[in-house]
This record gives C-alpha cells, structure tokens and sequence, in this order.
C-alpha cells in the first residue's frame, strides 16, 4: 500500500477518534468523550480569567456541569501526521457560549491513538504551555 493510502487511512482514524469528544458537547454527557482520551490525560489551562489545571476528569466534570451544546459546530481545520505524533486542530463554535480552538497531539502507539493531555488558554494571556492539546478561548 502507498503511504498516501495509508496517510489516507490514519486521517480517517484520527478525525474518528476525535468524534466522541464533539458528541460529548452536543450531548452534555462527558461519558461520550472518555474512549477519545488516555486514562492518564490531563487538562491545563484558562477559560477567561479562571485556571482549570489538572487530570482529564476536570474537563470531564466541565462538560456534566454544562447544558448540552446542542447547537455546536465543529470542523477539522487540517491535520498533520508525522511518524509517531499528529497535530489535529478542532474548531469548535458555540460550545455552551464559547468559541475554542483545541489542538489535539495525539502519540500513536502500538495500540491506538489517545491525546495524552489538554490545554486551552485565553488568547489574551501570553504564555502557553507547550501540551499535547491547546485550546483557544475567545472572549466574547
């Protein structure tokens, strides 16, 4: 098979491993998201002012405590796939009010593909750590 082919079929892996993180915000139900990240991912960064640090389950408690977006509009922007690790970035438009822009890294492995963290931060602060997934919130 011609890497094309196989580049081909890892896209199509990726766009659906990142599938159950969108139904999650559609539906208010962080259980929907879980198969999309690795037990052990962590979640860094700021919605507006407020810091959220801390392991997956803080983002998980997030989407429970919100109203199901149902309105959410989401698109894969690109991706890009190198030999172990792809860059994923996710639009995402009107998630309980919010706009983000997450970017997924997740390792390939022998296994399957997991996003191994996440981190969002406000475009306004200036620092950004260096995870294996950003997001971007817009202010309104």
């Amino acid at each position: 098979m011609s890497d094309t082919l196989n580049n081909r079929s890892e896209y199509a892996a990726l766009a659906k491993m990142i599938q159950p993180y969108v139904n999650a915000g559609k539906s208010g139900r962080s259980e929907e998201m879980k198969p999309a990240f690795h037990d052990g991912a962590t979640i860094h960064g700021y919605l507006g002012p407020d810091l959220i640090a801390g392991p997956i389950q803080v983002l998980y408690d997030w989407v429970d405590q919100n109203e199901p977006a149902t309105e959410l509009q989401s698109w894969l922007a690109s991706i890009d796939l190198n030999a172990t690790v792809a860059t994923v970035p996710l639009e995402l438009y009107n998630w309980s009010g919010h706009r983000f822009t997450d970017l997924f890294t997740p390792l390939k492995t022998e296994k399957e593909n997991h996003p191994q963290g996440f981190l969002f931060a406000s475009p306004k602060l200036p620092n950004i750590l260096p995870l294996m997934i950003y997001r971007v919130f817009f202010l309104s």
